[in-house]
Protein backbone atom coordinates (compact mmCIF):
# COMPACT_ATOMS: atom_id res chain seq x y z
CA UNK A 1 0.00 0.00 0.00
CA UNK A 2 1.02 3.37 -0.82
CA UNK A 3 1.37 5.84 1.97
CA UNK A 4 0.84 9.21 0.22
CA UNK A 5 1.20 11.52 3.76
CA UNK A 6 2.81 14.56 3.06
CA UNK A 7 3.23 14.00 -0.43
CA UNK A 8 0.67 16.03 -3.52
CA UNK A 9 0.74 17.41 -6.95
CA UNK A 10 3.15 16.83 -9.60
CA UNK A 11 5.89 15.46 -6.75
CA UNK A 12 3.31 12.54 -5.98
CA UNK A 13 2.98 11.90 -9.31
CA UNK A 14 6.49 11.99 -10.06
CA UNK A 15 7.19 9.88 -7.18
CA UNK A 16 4.35 7.67 -7.56
CA UNK A 17 5.61 6.73 -11.49
CA UNK A 18 9.20 6.12 -9.91
CA UNK A 19 7.46 3.67 -7.78
CA UNK A 20 5.75 1.96 -10.62
CA UNK A 21 8.89 1.77 -12.31
CA UNK A 22 10.89 0.27 -9.54
CA UNK A 23 8.33 -2.69 -9.34
CA UNK A 24 8.36 -3.25 -13.00
CA UNK A 25 12.17 -3.66 -12.35
CA UNK A 26 11.92 -5.70 -9.59
CA UNK A 27 9.38 -8.25 -11.31
CA UNK A 28 11.57 -8.00 -14.41
CA UNK A 29 14.30 -9.61 -12.33
CA UNK A 30 12.15 -12.31 -10.64
CA UNK A 31 11.31 -13.18 -14.21
CA UNK A 32 14.88 -12.97 -15.20
CA UNK A 33 15.61 -15.65 -11.96
CA UNK A 34 12.97 -18.09 -12.73
CA UNK A 35 14.00 -17.82 -16.47
CA UNK A 36 16.06 -21.08 -17.85
CA UNK A 37 18.22 -21.21 -21.48
CA UNK A 38 16.10 -24.24 -22.06
CA UNK A 39 12.76 -23.06 -21.71
CA UNK A 40 13.55 -19.40 -23.73
CA UNK A 41 13.93 -22.01 -26.99
CA UNK A 42 10.70 -24.04 -26.24
CA UNK A 43 8.56 -20.65 -25.91
CA UNK A 44 9.86 -18.74 -28.81
CA UNK A 45 9.71 -21.75 -30.66
CA UNK A 46 6.04 -22.42 -29.61
CA UNK A 47 5.32 -18.81 -29.21
CA UNK A 48 7.28 -16.63 -31.75
CA UNK A 49 7.24 -12.90 -30.83
CA UNK A 50 8.82 -10.05 -31.28
CA UNK A 51 8.67 -9.15 -27.58
CA UNK A 52 11.87 -10.33 -25.12
CA UNK A 53 11.55 -13.93 -23.89
CA UNK A 54 12.88 -15.07 -20.48
CA UNK A 55 11.90 -18.25 -20.42
CA UNK A 56 9.89 -18.53 -17.64
CA UNK A 57 7.62 -21.67 -16.97
CA UNK A 58 3.63 -21.35 -15.96
CA UNK A 59 3.82 -22.45 -13.02
CA UNK A 60 6.50 -19.74 -11.82
CA UNK A 61 5.03 -17.04 -14.20
CA UNK A 62 1.30 -17.70 -11.72
CA UNK A 63 4.14 -17.75 -8.65
CA UNK A 64 5.23 -14.02 -9.28
CA UNK A 65 2.28 -12.61 -10.71
CA UNK A 66 0.55 -14.43 -6.65
CA UNK A 67 3.63 -12.99 -4.81
CA UNK A 68 2.98 -9.40 -5.97
CA UNK A 69 1.54 -6.77 -3.46
CA UNK A 70 0.06 -3.99 -4.50
CA UNK A 71 -3.00 -1.69 -3.59
CA UNK A 72 -5.91 -1.92 -5.31
CA UNK A 73 -5.48 1.59 -7.49
CA UNK A 74 -2.06 0.12 -8.58
CA UNK A 75 -2.93 -2.33 -9.99
CA UNK A 76 -3.82 -1.02 -13.55
CA UNK A 77 -1.03 1.52 -13.72
CA UNK A 78 1.46 -1.49 -12.66
CA UNK A 79 -0.21 -3.71 -15.49
CA UNK A 80 0.06 -0.88 -18.28
CA UNK A 81 3.86 -0.83 -17.66
CA UNK A 82 4.15 -4.41 -17.36
CA UNK A 83 2.22 -4.66 -20.77
CA UNK A 84 4.44 -1.86 -22.22
CA UNK A 85 8.02 -3.09 -21.02
CA UNK A 86 9.07 -5.10 -24.06
CA UNK A 87 8.78 -8.45 -22.28
CA UNK A 88 6.69 -11.84 -23.35
CA UNK A 89 6.30 -12.81 -19.61
CA UNK A 90 5.58 -9.48 -18.14
CA UNK A 91 2.94 -9.07 -20.15
CA UNK A 92 1.72 -12.32 -19.05
CA UNK A 93 1.76 -11.50 -15.42
CA UNK A 94 0.50 -7.79 -16.15
CA UNK A 95 -2.82 -10.27 -17.35
CA UNK A 96 -2.76 -12.37 -14.40
CA UNK A 97 -2.80 -9.53 -12.36
CA UNK A 98 -5.42 -7.68 -13.47
CA UNK A 99 -7.68 -10.68 -13.39
CA UNK A 100 -6.86 -12.26 -9.43
CA UNK A 101 -7.61 -8.25 -8.84
CA UNK A 102 -11.16 -8.26 -11.10
CA UNK A 103 -9.69 -5.07 -11.91
CA UNK A 104 -12.40 -2.70 -14.03
CA UNK A 105 -11.68 -1.78 -17.35
CA UNK A 106 -13.11 0.29 -19.97
CA UNK A 107 -12.73 -0.95 -23.72
CA UNK A 108 -9.95 1.91 -24.14
CA UNK A 109 -8.18 0.02 -21.68
CA UNK A 110 -8.40 -2.98 -22.95
CA UNK A 111 -7.41 -2.43 -26.44
CA UNK A 112 -4.54 -0.93 -25.07
CA UNK A 113 -3.49 -4.03 -23.12
CA UNK A 114 -3.82 -5.84 -26.17
CA UNK A 115 -2.26 -3.72 -28.45
CA UNK A 116 1.19 -5.63 -29.58
CA UNK A 117 0.18 -9.04 -28.72
CA UNK A 118 1.71 -11.16 -31.57
CA UNK A 119 1.39 -15.04 -30.50
CA UNK A 120 -1.19 -17.04 -29.66
CA UNK A 121 -0.19 -17.51 -25.98
CA UNK A 122 -0.24 -14.20 -25.40
CA UNK A 123 -3.41 -13.71 -27.06
CA UNK A 124 -5.53 -16.32 -25.19
CA UNK A 125 -4.31 -15.52 -21.46
CA UNK A 126 -5.31 -11.74 -22.48
CA UNK A 127 -8.57 -12.70 -24.50
CA UNK A 128 -9.99 -15.59 -21.08
CA UNK A 129 -8.09 -12.76 -18.76
CA UNK A 130 -8.85 -9.61 -19.62
CA UNK A 131 -11.01 -9.30 -23.15
CA UNK A 132 -13.49 -11.54 -22.54
CA UNK A 133 -14.02 -10.90 -18.98
CA UNK A 134 -14.29 -7.19 -19.58
CA UNK A 135 -16.63 -7.84 -22.55
CA UNK A 136 -18.86 -10.25 -20.20
CA UNK A 137 -19.59 -7.78 -17.77
CA UNK A 138 -20.79 -4.90 -20.31
CA UNK A 139 -17.43 -2.58 -19.81
CA UNK A 140 -16.31 -3.84 -24.01
CA UNK A 141 -19.80 -4.18 -25.97
CA UNK A 142 -21.02 -6.23 -28.75
CA UNK A 143 -19.48 -3.43 -31.40
CA UNK A 144 -15.91 -3.34 -30.01
CA UNK A 145 -15.49 -7.37 -30.06
CA UNK A 146 -17.31 -7.55 -33.34
CA UNK A 147 -14.72 -4.69 -34.54
CA UNK A 148 -11.86 -6.74 -33.48
CA UNK A 149 -13.63 -9.89 -35.76
CA UNK A 150 -13.42 -8.02 -38.49
CA UNK A 151 -9.74 -6.45 -37.96
CA UNK A 152 -7.01 -6.95 -40.72
CA UNK A 153 -4.92 -8.51 -37.98
CA UNK A 154 -5.04 -12.19 -36.90
CA UNK A 155 -4.83 -11.48 -34.00
CA UNK A 156 -7.32 -9.66 -32.97
CA UNK A 157 -9.75 -12.09 -35.03
CA UNK A 158 -8.39 -14.86 -32.60
CA UNK A 159 -9.26 -12.23 -29.45
CA UNK A 160 -12.77 -11.82 -30.72
CA UNK A 161 -12.87 -15.87 -30.94
CA UNK A 162 -11.21 -16.59 -27.83
CA UNK A 163 -12.78 -14.00 -25.61
CA UNK A 164 -16.17 -16.16 -26.42
CA UNK A 165 -14.53 -18.72 -23.89
CA UNK A 166 -15.15 -16.75 -21.02
CA UNK A 167 -18.82 -16.21 -21.66
CA UNK A 168 -19.22 -19.77 -21.73
CA UNK A 169 -16.40 -21.33 -19.03
CA UNK A 170 -17.52 -22.12 -15.92
CA UNK A 171 -13.77 -22.09 -14.73
CA UNK A 172 -13.73 -18.37 -16.01
CA UNK A 173 -17.18 -17.42 -14.42
CA UNK A 174 -19.24 -17.66 -17.89
CA UNK A 175 -22.40 -18.58 -17.68
CA UNK A 176 -23.77 -19.14 -20.90
CA UNK A 177 -24.30 -16.48 -23.63
CA UNK A 178 -24.94 -19.04 -27.14
CA UNK A 179 -25.78 -15.18 -29.48
CA UNK A 180 -22.77 -13.55 -28.58
CA UNK A 181 -20.94 -16.58 -28.90
CA UNK A 182 -22.57 -17.86 -32.52
CA UNK A 183 -22.69 -14.47 -33.56
CA UNK A 184 -18.49 -14.27 -33.80
CA UNK A 185 -18.25 -17.58 -34.65
CA UNK A 186 -20.53 -16.62 -38.24
CA UNK A 187 -18.40 -13.61 -38.69
CA UNK A 188 -15.08 -15.65 -38.68
CA UNK A 189 -16.30 -19.50 -39.96
CA UNK A 190 -14.50 -18.75 -43.19
CA UNK A 191 -11.47 -17.31 -41.86
CA UNK A 192 -8.68 -19.40 -43.55
CA UNK A 193 -6.01 -18.33 -40.81
CA UNK A 194 -4.73 -21.08 -38.91
CA UNK A 195 -4.62 -19.24 -35.77
CA UNK A 196 -8.23 -18.33 -36.35
CA UNK A 197 -9.52 -21.41 -37.48
CA UNK A 198 -7.99 -23.08 -34.19
CA UNK A 199 -8.93 -20.46 -32.09
CA UNK A 200 -13.10 -20.78 -33.68
CA UNK A 201 -13.06 -24.96 -32.58
CA UNK A 202 -11.91 -23.95 -29.11
CA UNK A 203 -15.01 -21.45 -28.76
CA UNK A 204 -17.59 -24.41 -30.51
CA UNK A 205 -16.08 -26.55 -27.70
CA UNK A 206 -16.28 -24.43 -24.87
CA UNK A 207 -20.27 -23.69 -25.68
CA UNK A 208 -20.60 -27.55 -26.69
CA UNK A 209 -20.20 -28.12 -22.59
CA UNK A 210 -23.35 -26.02 -22.15
CA UNK A 211 -25.63 -26.29 -25.22
CA UNK A 212 -24.46 -29.63 -27.81
CA UNK A 213 -27.68 -29.42 -29.86
CA UNK A 214 -27.32 -25.54 -30.45
CA UNK A 215 -23.28 -26.50 -32.00
CA UNK A 216 -24.53 -29.92 -33.55
CA UNK A 217 -27.01 -27.44 -35.29
CA UNK A 218 -24.36 -24.59 -36.14
CA UNK A 219 -21.58 -27.70 -37.35
CA UNK A 220 -24.66 -28.83 -39.98
CA UNK A 221 -25.53 -24.97 -41.32
CA UNK A 222 -22.69 -23.98 -42.87
CA UNK A 223 -18.93 -25.64 -44.26
CA UNK A 224 -16.66 -24.96 -41.84
CA UNK A 225 -12.74 -25.85 -42.00
CA UNK A 226 -12.54 -29.65 -41.57
CA UNK A 227 -10.09 -29.25 -38.26
CA UNK A 228 -12.72 -27.47 -36.76
CA UNK A 229 -15.34 -30.07 -37.67
CA UNK A 230 -13.36 -33.07 -36.59
CA UNK A 231 -12.43 -31.35 -33.32
CA UNK A 232 -15.78 -30.07 -32.46
CA UNK A 233 -17.78 -33.64 -33.35
CA UNK A 234 -15.43 -35.71 -31.20
CA UNK A 235 -15.88 -33.06 -28.51
CA UNK A 236 -20.24 -33.50 -28.74
CA UNK A 237 -19.33 -37.27 -28.78
CA UNK A 238 -16.44 -38.41 -26.81
CA UNK A 239 -16.20 -35.21 -24.70
CA UNK A 240 -11.97 -35.08 -25.85
CA UNK A 241 -10.94 -32.36 -28.74
CA UNK A 242 -8.63 -35.71 -29.71
CA UNK A 243 -8.63 -39.52 -29.29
Amino acid sequence: MIDRAGVSGRNSEQWYARRVKRAVADIERQLARAGTPERKRVAEWYFPTQLAVAGVAVPDLRRIARSIKVAPDEVLPLARALAKSGGFEARAVAYELLARHKTALDARTVEELGRGNDNWGLVDSFSVLVAGPAWRTGAVSDATVRKWARSRDRWWRRTALVSTVALNAKSRGGTGDVARTLAICRMLADDPEDMVVKALSWALRELAKREPAVVRAFLDERELAPRVVREVRRKLETGRKNL
